[in-house]
Order: structure tokens, then C-alpha cells, then sequence
């Protein structure tokens, strides 16, 4: 409740302080609107969007489940503080599927915040950025889900990403030569996953990614964006590897999944590792993007609290997907995701085909998206699923 009257308090503030100003309001997907100091020693700029989707999936051709639902339900707020070089960015969840994962290690609180971060441009080009927000592991989890080619990312993503966290990451980019562009980054956090608040368990985790732009930056940060909606006019790559770290880490896929708590309520810990190699290629209008995974760990077996034998999620993926953007904006893509869990797991493989339909009327501001995917499973049932989402941004 308290949280709730705080967001309807900002909102109330920031349109009392625009009334009279709706001529100066920005363009559509550009925020709700822009709040500017009178000595402009801040910016603040509001915005919200929502994604609406419908879900079949059928098990060896019999109905198994339907669902409508409000996907994601956001509310964003960026900008700078005192001086451009200090950049912030607060994103709050508001969807049930949002906020999930109450527990006793979040105070049993919703998840309500997504990110909240300071960015700091400290010396040329280096960027110390503070808060919980994405780590730099595969580009496919760092790309927004306002930006996706398709309805949702792939399995790999789902089953792999480490997501977010809180802590410190350092951020860098030099210029080769005038088009070759090299970006780094570290990241110290705490391991578990975002919004915990019982305390740091286990070790720390360590993140560092490198990417490599041989043509230059693709046009709006496109490596970070599905499909080639700014058709490049010459071919742009982007080739990235990231390298994670969690020191005696206590859930089952490093901060992500169960925690790994044995029958006498002491946590299981062991080092998880993760590598990620990817890319992004676009050139008028065709994108291709490719992602590799892999988890291992030191320690895989554990007893969990019924007392039966349980194990770190390791194993490696595989996802390629491309797409061609059509006259008037229409896309169609494609996608083959492949999972291929450690035997020592006792999980089934997967292997899932997803063909997409897309239109889009403003940008990713506003689009439709359809897909339906086919999936393969070893030694179980195959399953179909069929997906329609409205996305809108403001």
C-alpha cells in the first residue's frame, strides 16, 4: 500500500508540474512527458508501457492451456542529476508476473523493483554505474523486452540469463580505429538475484563481457535491439563473450532458480560458472542474431529439504534466430533453440522451432507480435504453442 500511494504521489506531482505545458509534451514513445529544472541541474523523464498477451499450448495435439494476461506492466523513469555525467534510471514492475517471487529472502514483499541504478561518466570513457540493474551476460537477456523480435525470448534465455543483481559494474569503450569499437565490462554483486534483502549468502559474483564492433555502432544501439527496423545501409556486426563467476553460490542456476536448502535448513554452496559467446549481424532490413551458453559447477549434488537428491542446472544451449523486415514494416523471423542439460541433471533436452509474424506501426513503441513454436522433447511429450501480444510504450 505504501508503495502504491508513492507511485500515485510522483504521478500526481510530475502532472501538476507540466499543466499548462502540453504543447511541449514529447512525441509519442518518447515518455509521457519530460520534467526539466529551472536551473537545469536535472532532467527527468517519465514513461510507462504495457504488454498484452494470449497463449495456447497444446501437449501431443490434446488443448493443455490458454491464458490472457497483462504480460508486463511498467512504469520508467530516467534521467540526470546535477550534471549530464551523472545519469540515473529507476523501472518499476506492476504485472503479477512482474512482481513475482516473494519469499522470506525479499522480507515476503513483491518484487516491485526491476531497476534502479546511477550511472557515472567519471573520466572519458569510463562509466561506474551503481544499483541493481541487467549484469553483462547474453545479449539476448540485456536486450529489453520492449525490443524483442519475437513475443518473448528463447528457451536458452529462460533456462541460462543471469538477469539482475545488485551491486557495482565498470563500464568502457575505446575506438580501435574510426569504425572498429571495443566495450567492456565488470560487475561485482551479490549473487542472488534482484530485490533480496536478507543479507549477502555464500560468495560474490564476478561478470565480465567484451564485444567487439568491427563496422562501427549500429544506428539507435541496434546490437541491443530485435529486427533491423533502421534498415542499415552497410553491414554492422557485433560480437560479444561474457564470463560469469559466483563464488559459492546457493541457488541452482547461479542467482537465478531454487535455492539449493538441505532437510537441516543449511544451504548447499558451490562455484557456478556461465559462459556466453554471441552476436548480432543486420543489414538492410535482415538481422541475425546467434547465442551460446554453457553452466557448469564444482559441487553438482546436493540433498534438498524433502531429503531427496537434487543438482546444479548445468548443461549448454544454442539459439539462432533471424528475421527480413518487409515493405510497411512487417517482419517475419525465425528460431531454433536447442538445450542440452548435463546427464548428472536427470533433465530432458529440448529442442524448440518458432516461426514469428510481426507488424510494426511505431518502432517497437507500438507493434503486434504472433509465433507459434513446436517443441521437442527428449524421452517426454512434444508440445505446440501459439502466442499474440499488443505492445505499447509511452
Amino acid at each position: 500500500m505504501k508503495l502504491n500511494s508513492l507511485l500515485i504521489a510522483i504521478l500526481l506531482f510530475a502532472i501538476t508540474s507540466i499543466r499548462g505545458q502540453e504543447n511541449q509534451s514529447p512525441k509519442f514513445g518518447k515518455g509521457l512527458f519530460n520534467l526539466v529544472g529551472k536551473d537545469s541541474t536535472f532532467t527527468m523523464k517519465i514513461g510507462a508501457r504495457m504488454q498484452f498477451l494470449a497463449i495456447s499450448n497444446w501437449e501431443d495435439g490434446e488443448a493443455n492451456e490458454s491464458n490472457f494476461l497483462v504480460r508486463r506492466a511498467r512504469l520508467k523513469f530516467d534521467g540526470f542529476a546535477y550534471s549530464p555525467k551523472l545519469k540515473y534510471k529507476l523501472e518499476l514492475g506492476l504485472s503479477n508476473r512482474d512482481i513475482s517471487g516473494a519469499s522470506e529472502y525479499t522480507s515476503n514483499a513483491p518484487r516491485y523493483i526491476l531497476d534502479a541504478v546511477i550511472k557515472w561518466n567519471f573520466h572519458e570513457n569510463f562509466v561506474l554505474w551503481f544499483g541493481q540493474t541487467k549484469l553483462p551476460g547474453n545479449r539476448e537477456r540485456v536486450i529489453s523486452s520492449a525490443n524483442l523480435q519475437q513475443v518473448d525470448r528463447s528457451l536458452l534465455n529462460s533456462k541460462f540469463n543471469i538477469d539482475r543483481d545488485l551491486g557495482i559494474q565498470l563500464r568502457h569503450h575505446i575506438n580501435i580505429t574510426d569504425t572498429f569499437i571495443i566495450k567492456e565490462a565488470l560487475a561485482i554483486s551479490q549473487g542472488e538475484g534482484r530485490n533480496i534483502t536478507s543479507g549477502n549468502l555464500g560468495g560474490h559474483q564476478y561478470t565480465g563481457r567484451i564485444e567487439f564492433l568491427p563496422f562501427g555502432n549500429f544506428a539507435s544501439q541496434g546490437d541491443y535491439k530485435g529486427s533491423d527496423l533502421k534498415r542499415e545501409p552497410t553491414p554492422k556486426l557485433a560480437l560479444g563473450v561474457s564470463y560469469d563467476f559466483n563464488n559459492n553460490a546457493v541457488k541452482t542456476r547461479s542467482n537465478q532458480g531454487d535455492y539449493m536448502v538441505n532437510e537441516e535448513g543449511v544451504f548447499h554452496e558451490t562455484n557456478i560458472s556461465t559462459l556466453f559467446v554471441d552476436a548480432m549481424f543486420k543489414y538492410k532490413g535482415i538481422s541475425f542474431m546467434t547465442e551460446y551458453a554453457d553452466r557448469n559447477a564444482d559441487d553438482v549434488f546436493f540433498t534438498n529439504e524433502e531429503g531427496d537428491i537434487d543438482a546444479v542446472q548445468i548443461g549448454s544451449a544454442i539459439n539462432l534466430q533471424a528475421g527480413y523486415l518487409l515493405k510497411k514494416d512487417w517482419e517475419v523471423s525465425g528460431r531454433y533453440t536447442n538445450i542440452d542439460w548435463d546427464k548428472l541433471t536427470g533433465n530432458t533436452n529440448q529442442s524448440q522451432y518458432t516461426v514469428g509474424l510481426s507488424k510494426y506501426f511505431v518502432g517497437h513503441k507500438l507493434k503486434v507480435q504472433t509465433d507459434i513454436s513446436h517443441l521437442e522433447v527428449t524421452n517426454g511429450n512434444n508440445e505446440l504453442m501459439y502466442r499474440l501480444q499488443f505492445d505499447i510504450h509511452f
